[in-house]
């Protein structure tokens, strides 16, 4: 989806930021969405903040023109509120129903970057408690325990003991599935933007803690990024292709961030796509954006251009200018 610029503000029209949410990640979407409501309104945009929390009147009286999906997890990123918008004929910004459902699911998006040639640690689904003993012989330890349909880390644990894997498995289990369990990959951890068909610079990624989780996420001053994040040019700009094809493999349009860890061995091993990053103090997108010199103000506005022009083959068009 290439760039389709918009020079004037009122041009946008009258715009939702939607923020909030009833999701796990609800305190990190009203950040990030009161975040994105500030920047546009001092660049002249008409936005107005509608937490869909309590349901859509909000939004379908408020006399908009468009909307900002600032949303995290379930209900806002995983295509239900694409689906709604869409319905309602009201353009929105980054991915369609597709491409968010699909990045939404760990287990689909690891079966298309491993139908696109792309290398993901190795998994499975853990079904019931019991099978810890055979998952532990099929993978070794440590290992990463995560629900399969939720974001930002939740419901996620490394197991470095065996008798740890059925209370880790009990914690994933009580979010959106089906449990993944995936083998423990050691090496540095890369998280590259996409803006408008472009990368973004490579963020690289250093925690204290067992893994970059919630906390280490959005909340610990300890976590150190990297930007530039320190690879010759040359790795950097083919581990951005690279990026890009997970970012088109699970159908994604607009904006969004890839994750990836780098092993000894050299070859990333793709995570997930977030197709609605946050955009916090902490958060890496807006890192990666700055390194090539867009400001926060101007990343929100060319974010809002992407509820202008088409989708990715498959989704349809949505918010065609004009």
């Amino acid at each position: 989806m290439s760039r389709v610029p918009v020079t004037a503000a009122a041009d946008f029209g009258r715009v939702a930021v939607l923020l909030g949410g009833t999701s796990a990640e609800r305190e990190i979407s009203l950040l990030t969405g009161e975040a994105v409501l500030a920047a546009l309104r001092r660049r002249g945009v008409d936005a107005e903040g509608v937490d869909p929390a309590s349901g859509l009147e909000p939004l379908l009286s408020g006399g908009f023109d468009r909307a900002w999906i600032a949303l995290h997890g379930r209900g806002g990123e995983d295509g239900l509120m694409q689906g709604a918008l869409e319905t309602l004929g009201m353009p929105y910004t980054g991915s369609g129903v597709l491409g968010s459902s699909l990045a939404m699911d760990k287990l689909r998006s690891k079966q298309l970057f491993v139908a696109w040639a792309l290398a993901t640690p190795r998994w499975r689904v853990m079904r019931a408690a019991d099978e810890a003993a055979s998952v532990v012989a099929e993978f070794g330890l440590p290992l990463i325990v995560k629900p399969a349909g939720e974001g930002s880390s939740v419901g996620m644990s490394k197991v470095t003991e065996a008798a740890r894997l059925p209370a880790a498995w009990a914690e994933a289990n009580r979010w959106a599935g089906p449990v993944l369990v995936e083998e423990w990959v050691s090496g540095e951890e890369y998280s590259v933007g996409v803006l408008q068909g472009d990368t973004l610079p490579a963020v690289r990624i250093e925690t204290p803690r067992a893994f970059y989780d919630y906390e280490a996420k959005y909340f610990s001053d300890e976590t150190r990024y990297h930007c530039p994040c320190g690879l010759d040019p040359a790795r950097e700009a083919d581990f951005a292709r690279l990026a890009r094809l997970a970012f088109e493999a699970v159908g994604a349009s607009g904006w969004g961030r890839v994750d990836f860890l780098l092993p000894a061995d050299g070859v990333p091993r793709f995570l997930e796509v977030n197709t609605i990053p946050g955009m916090t103090s902490h958060s890496l997108v807006p890192m990666g954006a700055r390194q090539a010199g867009i400001d926060f103000d101007e990343l929100a506005w060319r974010v809002l251009e992407t509820s202008f022009g088409r989708a990715t083959a498959g989704e349809g068009t949505h918010g065609t200018r004009g």
